[in-house]
C-alpha cells in the first residue's frame, strides 16, 4: 500500500458505495420505501368533544381559580438561518445535475449460443456545473467504465455529455456537455476548503436515490482525513468529514458553505449497512482547483510518486521498537525497487516470513522539506498539495537511532490500470 495506512480490517465502506450504483426500477423504489419512516402515521383520529360532565367540571375550574391563565400558541417564525438556506438552495439549485450512465457487465457464468451473458444497468451520481461552456465536475466512480452520460437538470432537461478526463486516484472527474443546450449555465464558485473549520455549517446537495435536487445540512466533523481508494492501493489525502446526510446517488455533487461556494466534492460514507450513518466524505475543493484544471488540458493528473509504505507509530510499536514514549514519525514498511526512495537509499522494514515480526526496522520519517511528520497523512497530504513529478524533496530519518536525511526526486504515479 505504497504512500497509504489501509488495513484489511476497515469497515468503511467507500467510492462504489455512494456513486449511485442505483439500477433504475424495482431498486430504487425498494430504497425509497427503506427510507420511509415505519411508525409515521399520516392519518389522526378526529378529536372527540368533551363530555358535558367535562365541560361543567371545566367551567367550575374557570370561576373558582382566579389565577388560572391562558397560553396561546403563536406559529414559529423562521429564524435567519432558515431564511439563509432557502436562500442558498435557490442560489445554486440550478447548478446541480443529475448523471445517469449506461454500464455494460459481463457475466461469463452464463453461456448463450457460445457468448458470455451481457447486461446493461443505469447508474445515477451527481455533479456540478464548472464553466459556461458546459464543464461539469463529479467523481470518477461516477462515470467509471464509459465514455458518455446524460446530464440533467433541474427543469428536467437532459443533455449528453462526453468523459473529458478523470482521475481514479483522487476520485475526480470532468465531464462536457456535447449537445447544444438552452440553459444559461451558472458555475458554482469554488470555495478555499483550506479556511475551514471543525464546526462550520455546510450543505450537500445532489440526487440520493435518484431523489432530484436534495439538500441536507450538517458541519465540518473533521478536517484532514485520509481514506481508502477502492480503485488503487493509493489512499486519498486531505478528506473532509461531515455529518451531512449523503446517500447513494449524492456522489459527485457539492459540498458547500454558507455562502453557496464548493468546499468539497460528496465522495463517500463510512457504514457498515450502505445507508448514511452520519459519516460522510467529500474530496476537498484545494484538491479540485489543482487537479481538475489537469484533467480539462490533459485528460489526467500526474500524481508525485515516492515509492514507499509506511504506517503511523502507534504506543505498542513505539514500544517494539524501542522508541522514546510518544515519539512520532512513520515507519517506512516498504521500499518500491527502483523507485524514488530507494534511489535515495531509504530503508524499509525487514519482517520475518512465518511470524510477521519485525526483524530489522526500517526508516521513520519525521519531516518533509522541514515539515514535521507525524502520522502518514502528513508525508501523503504534503506530497499531493506542494510536490510535482521532478520535485526533489528531503526526508528527515531516524535510522536506529540516528538522524539522517535523504533527498529523493519524485516521479509520476503509475496509472491504476499499469
Amino acid at each position: 500500500m505504497a504512500e497509504s495506512s489501509r488495513t484489511p480490517s476497515t469497515t468503511v465502506t467507500m467510492l462504489a458505495i455512494l456513486f449511485a450504483g442505483i439500477i433504475i426500477g424495482g431498486v430504487l423504489g425498494a430504497g425509497i420505501l427503506t427510507y420511509a419512516p415505519q411508525s409515521l402515521s399520516f392519518w389522526s383520529k378526529p378529536q372527540q368533544a368533551p363530555s358535558a360532565v367535562a365541560q361543567q367540571q371545566q367551567a367550575k375550574t374557570t370561576m373558582t381559580a382566579a389565577t388560572t391563565t391562558t397560553t396561546t400558541t403563536v406559529p414559529a417564525t423562521p429564524t435567519t438561518a432558515d431564511h439563509d438556506l432557502v436562500s442558498l438552495f435557490k442560489q445554486v439549485e440550478g447548478s446541480v445535475v443529475q448523471i445517469t450512465s449506461t454500464v455494460s457487465t459481463v457475466n461469463n457464468n452464463i453461456i448463450i449460443n457460445g457468448d458470455p451473458l451481457k447486461s446493461e444497468s443505469k447508474r445515477l451520481g451527481s455533479g456540478f456545473v464548472y464553466d459556461a461552456q458546459g464543464l461539469i465536475v463529479t467523481n470518477n466512480h461516477v462515470v467509471d467504465g464509459t465514455d458518455t452520460v446524460d446530464v440533467t437538470f433541474t427543469d428536467g432537461n437532459t443533455y449528453s455529455a462526453k468523459v473529458l478526463g478523470k482521475d481514479a486516484y483522487s476520485d475526480l472527474a470532468v465531464i462536457k456537455i456535447t449537445d447544444d443546450f438552452t440553459e444559461k449555465l451558472v458555475p458554482l464558485k469554488l470555495g478555499n476548503s483550506t479556511d475551514l473549520q471543525v464546526g462550520d455549517q455546510v450543505v450537500a446537495i445532489g440526487n440520493p436515490f435518484g431523489l432530484s435536487n436534495t439538500m441536507t445540512t450538517g458541519i465540518v466533523s473533521q478536517l484532514g482525513r485520509l481514506i481508502p481508494n477502492e480503485d488503487s492501493t493509493f489512499s486519498i489525502p486531505d478528506v473532509i468529514q461531515t455529518d451531512a446526510a449523503i446517500n447513494p446517488g449524492n456522489s459527485g455533487g457539492p459540498l458547500l458553505d454558507m455562502e453557496g461556494e464548493v468546499i468539497g466534492v460528496n465522495s463517500a460514507i463510512q457504514s457498515n449497512t450502505g445507508s448514511f450513518s452520519g459519516i460522510g466524505f467529500a474530496i476537498s475543493s484545494s484538491a479540485v482547483q489543482h487537479i481538475v484544471p489537469a484533467l480539462i488540458k490533459d485528460g489526467k493528473y500526474d500524481h508525485p510518486w515516492l515509492g514507499i509504505a509506511g504506517t503511523s507509530l502507534t504506543p505498542d510499536l513505539v514500544g517494539k521498537l524501542g522508541l522514546p514514549k510518544n515519539s512520532k514519525g512513520v515507519l517506512i514498511t516498504d521500499v518500491t525497487a527502483g523507485g524514488p526512495a530507494q534511489k535515495a537509499g531509504i530503508m524499509g522494514t525487514v519482517f520475518d516470513r512465518f511470524t510477521g515480526d519485525i526483524r530489522r526496522a526500517g526508516d521513520i520519517v519525521t519531516a518533509i522539506d522541514g515539515h514535521e511528520v507525524k502520522r502518514i497523512e502528513d508525508v501523503i497530504t504534503y506530497l499531493e498539495q506542494h510536490a510535482r513529478p521532478g520535485d526533489a524533496v528531503t526526508l528527515d530519518l531516524n535510522r536506529a537511532g540516528q538522524v539522517v536525511q535523504a533527498h529523493a526526486t519524485l516521479e509520476a504515479r503509475a496509472g491504476p490500470s499499469q
